[in-house]
């Protein structure tokens, strides 16, 4: 999720565990914490873009750094203020830690919740990195908390906040379970045979939702909003061009885009050199017709003393304009 809920969150939780005992420092470094493990966007910057995709929400998201980070960050909060112990600062700190981790899980980006044991990226898909519906009861909670004198009302306020949010999380994943209940029947009635299906909110809401569906070489893209008259989803072909990549599938860069895509990519050679689009993050036409442009696409680097080797990737960036908002709205609405 974005910053600013992170640092929410973590301050939302700061005040739930320790406010009672210490005031304002609680949610201060609550914040604080909270926001610690995207810190490692910062050791990234150092890193190829290929190792990039590996680093980031890697072991400063995992539940071994909750429990670490969380000892070792507790042990330095009770030096530093003293009105609480080690163990109540360090229950702060890993409740801090953990809480983003796990929201993080809930997006499509990808969240190695197990490293470094394990490199499988957690990625429940049913809430977009910015949603103002989670995040604004969060904020308005822990700020009406922070301005209350009293200590019950402060305590019930910020659970409120926490509570609602929460509630909020969890619908997107009931809503998500139905909407790829309602892509399965779509997809069986239209005869079309899948192997897989991903299904994830559109920008800024859990109203309308992507759909693809990947079987060999080809996916098909969809979109259903709970605001549809009819559950009919219309798809559109979409060819994944493998073979344009096939030559190269092997080297390094490009299996680690095959893993961070899960599959749901599209290969385009154009005049400079080959794009991998990673189709989960979407499309500027929502896949409504074929003039958008991919908002998660990488240009494959060769090496220059080995042009038949991919050496690196490059993210290009495609914005979300204005237009592509608009579409956005009438979609959602039913139109």
């Amino acid at each position: 999720m974005d910053s600013v809920t992170q640092i929410a969150l973590g301050a939302a939780v700061g005040e739930k565990v320790l406010g009672k005992k210490v005031g304002n420092k609680a949610p201060l470094w609550g914040a604080a914490v909270g926001i610690l493990p995207d810190l490692d966007v910062l050791g990234a910057a150092f890193l190829s873009e290929t190792a990039q995709l590996g680093v980031h929400r890697w072991v400063s998201h995992s539940l071994l750094f909750a429990v670490v980070g969380g000892l070792g960050v507790g042990w330095a909060l009770s030096k530093l203020h003293r009105a609480a112990s080690w163990r109540e600062w360090s229950t702060l700190a890993f409740w801090a830690i953990l809480t983003h981790a796990l929201l993080d899980c809930f997006t499509r980006y990808g969240t190695q919740l197990f490293s470094p044991f394990s490199n499988y990226p957690v990625a429940l898909s049913s809430i977009f990195v910015i949603d103002p519906l989670y995040t604004l009861p969060l904020a308005i909670g822990l700020i009406a908390a922070l301005c209350q004198r009293r200590p019950h009302w402060r305590r019930r306020l910020n659970a409120l906040g926490l509570c609602s949010s929460t509630a909020y999380l969890l619908a997107t994943a009931a809503i998500c379970l139905h909407v790829r209940s309602t892509f399965a029947h779509a997809l069986a009635a239209q005869g079309i045979a899948h192997e897989r299906l991903y299904v994830a909110p559109t920008p800024f809401n859990a109203v309308l939702w992507s759909g693809l569906v990947g079987k060999d070489d080809h996916l098909w893209a969809g979109l259903y909003s709970l605001l549809d008259d009819d559950s009919a989803i219309r798809f559109r072909r979409i060819e994944r061009n493998t073979h344009l990549i096939a030559p190269r599938r092997d080297d390094p860069p490009v299996q680690r885009l095959f893993w961070f895509s899960r599959g749901y990519y599209r290969v385009e050679r154009r005049a400079d050199a080959l794009y991998f689009h990673d189709l989960r993050f979407g499309r500027s036409d929502f896949y409504l017709d074929s003039t958008g442009a991919y908002f998660f696409t990488f240009r494959l680097l060769p090496d220059p003393s080995h042009p038949q080797r991919i050496a690196d990737i490059q993210r290009t960036n495609n914005p979300f304009t204005d237009q592509a908002l608009k579409r956005l709205w009438d979609r959602l609405t039913g139109n």
